[in-house]
């Protein structure tokens, strides 16, 4: 049985992934963060029978800023393959705080890298790259060789972790990947991440609740695909019997305008009605265009999308209205303690 580890395991991607590894047989083991309130919500369906998942899923406290508890579950696990997906993952929030987007997201990497080091233990190594690094893309579409030009602290932190990785690799003979993926989105996407907010805001406004979205940006371009399908393209690379750099991506692009036409059409709502732009959502610097060819990931590793942007919408649209059916106005709304 081969053990796993995931950081960032109660995340969108962390979810779907640790799904994805018990199916195959994986011990998984999860590093999730002390908090005061429950956080492990996308995770829970995986202890509903423990019989069959239960008894190999396990979770440990830790962070990434501490590296001694690194070093220290490196230690006991001894994972076969690390997938590290943790982050301050949102863009907009980055420009807030962006030392602390820096120590997490960046320093983080190295952090969990220099542990393995420390440690002798040679897992094959997953670095949770981002298309954020092209930021003012150089070239389109983008490639695994398209140079990088982040506009934002998130973005020049995931540049930081990617070469992180690489030099690992190159100095230690770490068998440590690099996937830089594309906008990936399902009906675990957070709900501040604009996808998210506008297929929650139709839900919503369908059924009364909610008269207007504000947005940011409706200009912006990006390639959305499914995550369930990107995860996988994520265990497929730490298949390889050596390290390397893959884009996972649709190579089709849409503006956020057309995710809103989209997502409201699909519930028979026109979208100019409820949509308004509020500046506060705006980038003090914007990645206007992103849209990646993952051609060498389809040759390597016979990884290609299959869900396409229109059925993404719908998959959304439909997870948030069957998801306000079973729930109450108050709880949708985030209004209840």
């Amino acid at each position: 049985m081969k053990r796993a580890l995931i950081t960032g395991i109660t995340g969108q991607d962390g979810s779907y992934l640790a799904d994805l590894l018990l199916e195959k047989g994986y011990e998984v083991h999860g590093i999730i963060r002390r908090a005061s309130t429950f956080n492990t919500g996308r995770i829970d369906h995986l202890y509903a029978d423990p019989h069959v998942n239960g008894v190999r899923l396990f979770l440990h406290y830790g962070d990434l800023t501490d590296s001694v508890n690194l070093v220290k579950l490196l230690y006991e696990l001894k994972p076969d393959e690390v997938y590290h997906l943790a982050a301050q993952s949102h863009v907009r929030v980055s420009f807030d705080i962006p030392e602390y987007t820096s120590d997490v997201t960046g320093v983080g990497t190295m952090r969990i890298l220099e542990a393995m080091r420390e440690t002798g233990i040679r897992p094959r190594f997953y670095q949770a790259s981002s298309s954020e690094m092209f930021g003012k893309a150089q070239e389109v579409p983008q490639t695994e060789r398209t140079p990088f030009w982040p506009r934002s602290p998130y973005g020049v932190s995931k540049v930081f972790s990617y070469w992180a990785a690489v030099n690992y690799r190159e100095s230690y003979g770490f068998r440590a990947s690099n996937g830089i993926l594309f906008n990936h989105e399902s009906p675990r996407r957070g709900e501040t991440f604009v996808t998210r907010k506008i297929t929650r805001a139709v839900a919503a406004i369908k059924n009364g609740l909610q008269k207007e979205l504000y947005l940011g940006n409706l200009d912006a371009k990006r390639d959305w695909g499914y995550a369930p399908e990107y995860v996988e393209g994520m265990w497929r690379m730490l298949q390889q019997d050596d390290g390397d750099d893959f884009v996972l991506a649709t190579n089709e692009t849409h503006t956020v305008r057309e995710f809103c036409e989209a997502a409201f059409a699909h519930a028979d709502l026109d979208w100019k009605q409820y949509v308004r732009h509020d500046e506060r959502y705006e980038r003090p610097a914007e990645v206007d265009l992103l849209i990646g060819n993952a051609e060498k990931a389809k040759r390597v590793l016979g990884w290609q999308p299959k869900v396409r942007f229109h059925e993404l919408v719908r998959i959304m649209v439909d997870a948030d209205l069957e998801l306000l059916s079973r729930r109450t106005a108050q709880e949708h709304l985030g209004k209840l303690p």
